[in-house]
C-alpha cells in the first residue's frame, strides 16, 4: 500500500473526510457529538492526514499552545487500520512539523487506553489522571 502525510486545510474535502474518520473512531463510541464550539476551534489549527490515494486512513490535528508547546489533539486511525503503524508514522510527521517550525515541546491529553502507544514513542506522563469526554486521560509530553 502506497500512502502519502500530508497536511489539509481547514473545511477542504480532506478536512471532512478527517472529521468523519473522528467522529467514527473517537466520538461515537462514546455516545458523543462533536459540538459547533469544537469545531469551530479547528478553523485555527493544522490538520494532518495519512491517504491512501483518495482514502483517508489517520488524521490528527495541531493547535499551538505557546511559543515552544505544540499540542496533538484529535489522533484517529481508521479501526480497520490500527496496529499498522499509521499513528505512529503520523506522529512523527506531526513532530517534524513541530519541530521545523520552532516547537520544542509536543504533548496531548492521551486516553488512559492509549498511553502505552505514547509512551513507545517517547511521551511521559506529567500529570495525574482526570476525566475528558468522560474517561480518563493523562496530559504526556516529548522534547522534540
Amino acid at each position: 500500500m502506497a500512502y502519502n502525510i500530508q497536511p489539509f486545510d481547514y473545511n477542504s474535502s480532506e478536512y471532512q473526510k478527517a472529521l468523519e474518520l473522528r467522529y467514527r473512531v473517537l466520538r461515537k463510541p462514546l455516545n458523543l457529538e462533536f459540538t459547533e464550539v469544537e469545531l469551530k476551534k479547528d478553523k485555527e489549527d493544522i490538520h494532518f492526514g495519512l491517504f491512501d490515494e483518495e482514502r483517508i486512513l489517520a488524521s490528527l490535528t495541531l493547535t499551538i499552545g505557546d511559543k515552544e508547546r505544540m499540542k496533538m489533539r484529535q489522533v484517529a486511525v481508521d479501526n480497520a487500520f490500527q496496529g499498522k503503524g499509521f499513528g505512529k508514522e503520523l506522529s512523527k510527521a506531526a513532530e517534524k512539523y513541530a519541530k521545523e517550525n520552532g516547537f520544542t515541546i509536543m504533548f496531548c491529553n492521551a486516553r488512559k487506553v492509549a498511553v502505552v502507544f505514547y509512551e513507545k514513542m517517547g511521551y511521559k506522563i506529567v500529570s495525574d489522571e482526570f476525566t475528558e469526554v468522560n474517561i480518563p486521560h493523562y496530559t504526556m509530553e516529548k522534547s522534540l
